[in-house]
C-alpha cells in the first residue's frame, strides 16, 4: 500500500511536468493499432480512484478517447457510466486494457472474445500486473494476440516524464510490451 501511494504521489508530480520524447512513429504496429481504437474499456478500476486503472482511465479521457471504465461493484467513475463486465458496455468496443488482479484477468479476456474484441492489453508495471497464465493461455486458445506488459500511458501522447522514464527503463532492460506472437 506504501508504495502504490507514493507511485501516485510520484504520478501526480511527474505528471505535472509532461514533455514527450517519444513519438508515434517510435509506437510498435500491435501498440498503435491499439491506441488507433476510439472507444476503450479498462477493466480494474476502483472507486476509491486509487487503481492503475484509475489513472489509465483519467489519461485515455483527457486524451479524447472514449474510455469506459469496469467495475462490477461501481455505478460510475470519473463521472463516467461503469459497467460491471466487459459484456454489459453498449456499442462497439475497440479495445480493453486489463488491469485487474491476475485472477480476474482470464474472465475478462473470454468476455472480450464474446463481443468480437480482439485488441486486448494486459496492464503490468511491476510485478505480475494483470497477467496470469491462464489468460495468456485463453488468448492464445482464442486466436487472440494480446499487448503483454507495461502501460498504454507510456504511449498515450503526450507521455508524461514518470512514463516516458518506465518506457526507456523497459526498453533498456528488454522487457518493452509485445504482442505474445511477435
Amino acid at each position: 500500500m506504501i508504495l502504490q501511494i507514493a507511485y501516485f504521489n510520484y504520478y501526480e508530480w511527474f505528471n505535472t511536468y509532461r514533455f514527450s520524447i517519444v513519438s508515434m512513429n517510435n509506437v510498435p504496429d500491435k501498440i498503435a493499432s491499439f491506441l488507433s481504437g476510439k472507444r476503450i474499456a479498462v477493466a480494474g478500476v476502483s472507486r476509491k480512484g486509487d487503481a492503475a486503472a484509475n489513472i489509465v482511465l483519467k489519461k485515455l479521457l483527457s486524451s479524447n478517447y472514449e474510455a469506459i471504465p469496469v467495475n462490477p461493484h461501481a455505478k460510475e467513475i470519473e463521472g463516467q457510466p461503469c459497467y460491471a463486465s466487459i459484456s454489459a458496455i453498449p456499442g462497439t468496443v475497440d479495445g480493453v486494457v486489463i488491469a485487474t488482479h491476475p485472477d480476474v484477468s482470464a474472465e475478462i479476456v473470454r468476455q472480450s472474445h464474446e463481443r468480437g474484441i480482439t485488441q486486448l492489453w494486459f496492464h503490468r508495471s511491476f510485478g505480475t500486473g494483470s497477467v496470469s497464465e491462464e489468460a495468456v493461455e485463453e488468448c492464445a486458445r482464442l486466436g487472440i494476440d494480446p499487448i503483454v506488459g507495461g502501460c498504454p500511458l507510456m504511449f498515450c501522447e503526450p507521455v508524461d516524464m514518470f512514463h516516458t522514464m518506465c518506457r526507456w527503463w523497459l526498453q533498456k532492460k528488454g522487457r518493452m510490451p509485445a504482442a505474445t506472437n511477435e
